[in-house]
């Protein structure tokens, strides 16, 4: 699905000294000379032009710091040989300083005048790399596949009221991403790299892991963004598992087990299993089997043993 074609700028747009726009760049926004990335005034400058507002709906805070950008794409650790799916694009900002790193760079944008304007805008600020760049307009959820090489890498800004459905779904997606690194608000990005005991360690910590080894990577604060959010927000760092966690149980029925445990996550998980396996008997049956406490709770448990409980339901309906 494409975007709408924007109108080619008038000749009146560009500045002196400086190239003219390219065809389908915002008439008034010109190519940089030196800097590619998008500075404060460039962000303003381009959103003004495509008559765009930031929307709460969609969780749209926008990047306004070169700085920011690169140093994401460094914690990254992209590669030269790199596939980089991005998520949320925006104006470009992140967009951009990928392009400078890796060999290709694929965005998902949702957002009709974003999806649109986003290729004009890498054709005029990075021409030399414009044939390196896709761009998939659709709801990021519904992607099954992406044009060109298999992605090897996530970096991406998220939407703050999507961060964690979008993040679980690429892993599912494309199992080629090796590494991942994505910004979200600084609350999730403690529950996506908490370990089991911590307080905020729940139904992210535990799916998250099932894909990868996750770590907090850094703290971003809230003046980088246009608008400034009313939270700060964290970079998360996810290493795919160089093997796939050793389980008889599907994701479907381990994910089943771990979002029971967590509904009802103040019960013990005897009582908080016992929708799910049947009855509060059924439940304490496959807690045992698999070498779990009928009185623990779902904070303390580990991917690996949500995993165990699920097999020993299954093997119980087996026998």
């Amino acid at each position: 699905m494409s975007g709408p074609v924007l109108p080619g700028p008038a000749a009146a747009g560009a500045r002196p000294g400086r190239p003219p726009p390219v065809p389908g760049y915002p008439c008034g926004v010109s190519s940089p000379t030196s800097d590619a990335l998008l500075g404060p005034a460039d962000v303003r400058e381009l959103a003004a032009a495509l008559g765009v507002r930031p929307t709460k709906q969609r969780g749209q805070n926008f990047v306004i710091d070169a700085n920011t950008v690169r140093r994401i794409v460094r914690t990254a650790e992209v590669r030269p040989d790199d596939v980089v799916v991005e998520v949320g694009p925006g104006l470009g900002s992140l967009t951009l300083a990928l392009l400078e790193a890796a060999d290709r760079v694929t965005a998902v944008e949702i957002d009709d005048v974003l999806a649109g304007a986003l290729p004009a805008t890498v054709a005029a600020r990075m021409p030399e790399r414009a044939g390196r760049f896709a761009l998939v307009h659709s709801d990021a959820m519904q992607v099954r596949e992406l044009p060109g090489p298999a992605p090897t890498a996530l970096v991406a800004n998220l939407p703050y009221n999507v961060a964690v459905p979008v993040l679980l779904h690429m892993l599912e997606t494309f199992p080629s991403i090796e590494r991942t690194l994505v910004m979200v608000q600084a609350e999730v990005a403690d529950r996506l790299a908490a370990g089991p005991g911590s307080r905020v360690y729940g139904v992210p910590s535990v799916k998250a892991n099932w894909y990868a080894e996750v770590r907090r990577a850094g703290s971003i604060g809230r003046n980088v963004f246009w608008p400034a959010p009313n939270v700060d927000s964290g970079l998360v760092s996810l290493v795919r598992r160089s093997e796939p966690l050793r389980t008889t149980a599907s994701r479907r029925e381990v994910f089943a087990v771990v979002d029971a445990a967590f509904a009802q996550r103040r019960k013990t998980l005897r009582a908080a299993l016992a929708g799910w396996a049947g009855s509060a008997a059924a439940a304490e049956a496959a807690l045992v089997g698999a070498g779990v406490s009928p009185q623990a709770r779902g904070e303390s448990l580990t991917v690996e043993e949500f995993a165990r409980i699920a097999e020993r339901r299954i093997a119980e309906h087996e026998e």
